[in-house]
């Protein structure tokens, strides 16, 4: 089930927040060569690139339909490249910024992850990564849960995906342990406040939701979707309701 930029973006200024906050952190420094992992449509690495005025992007994200709204951004200064975060960590290339706004939650194995990222960092580079904290996430939690229980855990064939983000506590210490210094870790609660319950269904809908949905078949999609949105109605008894979605954001310089 390919990603719907459409659907991702009936958000957008909720996933701007964070992406600003983030943005902030960064030092703009001569001759900057950065990527943006995970890039998506492309609208944030141009932010990134008119602020940034010394630095030269590429964005790169594995998704054909969110890469496709990016054609029209190109320019000297910013280019795209259809691409998982595991191929560049393995292409012979360094970088003066790593920067990543809600992408790396989506790669396994963090503690492994975040170590060949720091390498891949020139001397002085900077790191920017900003990951909502999953665990820490009640629709996350609520579509985990479900997935693990039947029918559903035999619809999926037994298949979860459980989270691989860590706590902000393991982050400083890998980013410490790999060369980090001038650290700003912190965990932010962005707020969600939804008049509805369709509207929580759709947030998650366009992200965490997509890969349960593309294993199940027609008729098992509906009855998995019904009973999420029963769920999180249980979840969240009174209306308007508040989402209290927690993220990571973490900034650093590499020695």
């Amino acid at each position: 089930m390919p990603w719907n930029p459409d659907v991702y973006n009936q958000f957008k200024n909720i996933r701007f927040k964070p992406f600003y906050d983030l943005a902030e952190l960064i030092t703009d420094e001569k001759d900057m060569k950065a990527v943006d992992l995970g890039c998506g449509t492309g609208e944030q690495t141009a932010i990134l690139t008119e602020k940034l005025t010394h630095a030269t992007f590429t964005g790169i994200d594995s998704s054909p339909e969110m890469l496709e709204k990016s054609k029209t951004l190109e320019n000297n200064r910013l280019h795209f490249r259809l691409a998982a975060t595991e191929e560049m960590l393995n292409a012979d290339e360094n970088w003066d910024l790593i920067f990543s706004n809600a992408a790396l939650q989506w790669s396994d194995d963090h503690q492994q992850l975040f170590p060949k990222l720091i390498s891949k960092l020139n001397s002085g580079g900077q790191l920017a990564i900003q990951m909502p904290y999953q665990p820490g996430n009640i629709l996350n939690r609520i579509l985990f849960e479900l997935a693990d229980e039947e029918p559903f855990q035999t619809q999926l064939n037994g298949w979860n995906r459980p989270s691989a983000v860590l706590t902000i506590d393991e982050y400083a210490q890998i980013l410490f342990d790999n060369g980090i210094e001038d650290l700003n870790l912190s965990q932010k609660v962005y707020p969600i406040i939804a008049e509805d319950h369709e509207t929580l269904y759709n947030f998650i809908s366009g992200s965490a939701l997509i890969p349960y949905l593309e294993k199940l078949n027609g008729e098992q999609q509906k009855a998995f979707t019904a009973e999420f949105k029963q769920r999180i109605e249980t979840k969240f008894p009174k209306l308007p309701a508040i989402y209290a979605f927690k993220r990571i954001l973490m900034y650093g310089r590499k020695k």
